[in-house]
C-alpha cells in the first residue's frame, strides 16, 4: 500500500445521508486510490433500524450470515464474502491475525471517518481444538470473513456498508448504485416489521437424546484424575440432540435469546442454509477498546434464587473461580502486560443463572490481540488445568467433537478494536435438529451428582430461553413469566 493517500470527500457523520451524487464522487476518488487486490468499502448512514430484524433483507442470496447482537450496545449484521479464510492447524490464530491485518489494510473506505460502530470488520469463528479429529469432519480450526454487506447500529447511529473488489461488471458506479438502492429498500420496510420479530410459538420436541449415564461415567473418571493430582481441574461437557417437530429459523431462536438473555451477547454464524451456530455468551475472552484490554473470569454457577446467595460463600466454587483468574492474569503478565483485577469476584446474573465474575484489565501495548487470544484459549473455565493435559483428556472423555462450543467468536475492526466471546450457552441448528452443549468444572471437592445437576440446569435453562418445552426430568428450573427473565 502507498504511504500517503489524499483525503476523500467527507460524508456526514450525523444520521443524514449524502446525495447519490456525493456518494458517487467519493466512491470514484476512493477507487483511484485502490491498489492491486484492494477492496472498496462504501458506507451510508441510514435511519436507525434493528439489524436482527433486517438480516433476512440484507443482500440477496448470500449463504453466509452473521449476527452480533449486544443490543443495547453494538448490534451488527453481515452477509456474503468479499475475502475469506478457512484453515486448521496450530498456527490458526497467527494466520487469522495476518488475514485480518491484510484484509483491513487493503480497504479504501468511504467515508474515511465514521462512528466506531460503522467501521469495517473481519468476522471470526474458531473451533475449540486446532483441528477436527478426522480430516473432513467437524468444523475448521478458524473461519474468517470480510463480509460483502455490513449493517451496524449503536444507539442512534446506523450505517450500511458494501465491500467489493472492483473489476469487470463491478464499477464504482455499480457499487454506488447497489449500496444506494439497498439502503432505500431497507428504509422502505415498514417500521412495525421490527416490532414483529419472530417470537411465535416454539416447536415441539419429538425426542431428546439421553446423556446422563455417559456423562456420569466421564465425571467419575475426571474426578479420579483430579483427586490423584494428575489434573487440578477439568471441564467435561455433554451434548444433547433434540429432534424438533419442524424446521426452525435461527433468527427466531435469536429473538428469544434477546428477550431472555439481555445481559449476554447473542451471536449467529451461518455458512450455509439450514446449518447455524447460535448462542448467547456472557463471557468475554478478550475485548479491546482504544488500546485497553479486558478479559472475563467466569466460573461458578448457580440458579437464581436462594442458591445464588450461597455461591460467593462456596469454598468449592470460589476455588474453581480463582483458578481461572490466576490463569488469565498469568497469561497476560507472561505477555508483558500489567493485568489488574478486583480483589473479590462479584455475582453476575445472566438470564436464570448466576455466576462468579471477575473482570481483568490491562493496557494492550504493542501486543497482537490474536496472539493473546491464542495464549488465553481455552481458559480453565472451559477446559482445565494444566491446559495441555486437560485438553488431551477431553479428547478421550467426550464422545463428540466440541466444534465451536467454548471457542472464540467475534470480530476485529479497522481501528484495531476487537471483541471475542467464548461460545458457551450455544447450540447448532440443522433444520429440525438442534444440538445443545453444556459443561461443568470439576475440582477437588466436586460431587458427581451436583455436577450432573448443574449441566442439566444449563441445558434446561437454554431450552427455556429458546422457547422450547422443558424436560420434565428437570423439575428445579423455575418457569417464570417472561418479565422475570430479565437481567
Amino acid at each position: 500500500m502507498s504511504s500517503f493517500r489524499p483525503p476523500l470527500p467527507a460524508l456526514p457523520l450525523v444520521q443524514v445521508a449524502p446525495s447519490f451524487t456525493d456518494l458517487l464522487a467519493a466512491a470514484a476518488l476512493g477507487a483511484r486510490q485502490l491498489e492491486e487486490e484492494g477492496v472498496l468499502s462504501l458506507a451510508l448512514p441510514i435511519p436507525a433500524r434493528d439489524p436482527l430484524a433486517l438480516l433476512p433483507h440484507l443482500g440477496d442470496g448470500h449463504r453466509f450470515r452473521f449476527l452480533w447482537d449486544g443490543a443495547p450496545g453494538l448490534c451488527l449484521a453481515a452477509t456474503g464474502h468479499t475475502n475469506s479464510l478457512v484453515l486448521s492447524g496450530p498456527r490458526r490464530f497467527e494466520m487469522a491475525q495476518r488475514f485480518s491485518a491484510v484484509s483491513l489494510s487493503r480497504l479504501v473506505t468511504v467515508p474515511q471517518f465514521c462512528p466506531a460502530a460503522a467501521r469495517p470488520r473481519v468476522l471470526l469463528a474458531f473451533s475449540f481444538f486446532d483441528s477436527p479429529l478426522q480430516e473432513g469432519n467437524g468444523v475448521a480450526g478458524v473461519e474468517a470473513v470480510l463480509p460483502r454487506w455490513q449493517l451496524s447500529r449503536q444507539g442512534r447511529h446506523c450505517w450500511l456498508r458494501l465491500q467489493r473488489n472492483l473489476g469487470g461488471d463491478v464499477t464504482t458506479r455499480a457499487m454506488a448504485e447497489e449500496l444506494w438502492e439497498q439502503a432505500r429498500r431497507l428504509e422502505q420496510l415498514p417500521m412495525d416489521h421490527e416490532a414483529e420479530l419472530p417470537l411465535g410459538r416454539g416447536p415441539g420436541i419429538a425426542s431428546r437424546s439421553p446423556w446422563e449415564a455417559g456423562y456420569r461415567e466421564a465425571v467419575t473418571r475426571a474426578l479420579e484424575l483430579v483427586e490423584s493430582g494428575a489434573l487440578r481441574k477439568l471441564v467435561v461437557a455433554v451434548r444433547q440432540q433434540l429432534q424438533l417437530d419442524r424446521p426452525l429459523d435461527p433468527l427466531q431462536l435469536l429473538a428469544h435469546l434477546r428477550r431472555h438473555q439481555p445481559g449476554s451477547c447473542r451471536f449467529l454464524w451461518q455458512q450455509r442454509e439450514g446449518a447455524a451456530l447460535i448462542g448467547a455468551s456472557p463471557e468475554r475472552l478478550l475485548t479491546v477498546r482504544q488500546g485497553q484490554l479486558r478479559s472475563d473470569a467466569l466460573a461458578g454457577t448457580a440458579p437464581c434464587g436462594p442458591l445464588a446467595d450461597q455461591l460467593s460463600r462456596s469454598v468449592k466454587d470460589r476455588h474453581e473461580h480463582e483458578l481461572v483468574v490466576e490463569a488469565i492474569t498469568e497469561v497476560l503478565a507472561g505477555a508483558g502486560l500489567s493485568p489488574r483485577r478486583p480483589r473479590h469476584p462479584r455475582l453476575a446474573r445472566h438470564g436464570q443463572l448466576v455466576h462468579l465474575h471477575t473482570p481483568i484489565t490491562a493496557a494492550l501495548g504493542d501486543q497482537q490481540l490474536l496472539a493473546l487470544a491464542a495464549a488465553l484459549h481455552p481458559t480453565p473455565a472451559v477446559a482445565g488445568l494444566p491446559r495441555r493435559e486437560a485438553m488431551a483428556w477431553l479428547r478421550s472423555l467426550e464422545p463428540f467433537e466440541r466444534g465451536h462450543y467454548a471457542a472464540p467468536i467475534g470480530w476485529i475492526d479497522s481501528a484495531g478494536d476487537a471483541e471475542l466471546r467464548v461460545a458457551i450457552r450455544s447450540g447448532r441448528l440443522h433444520g429440525d435438529q438442534l444440538e445443545l452443549t453444556a459443561g461443568a468444572g470439576l475440582v477437588r471437592g466436586s460431587e458427581p451428582e451436583r455436577e450432573l445437576q448443574e449441566v442439566a440446569l444449563k441445558l434446561g435453562v437454554l431450552q427455556q430461553q429458546l422457547n422450547l418445552p422443558l424436560d420434565p426430568a428437570i423439575p428445579h428450573i423455575r418457569r417464570p413469566a417472561s418479565s422475570s427473565l430479565q437481567g
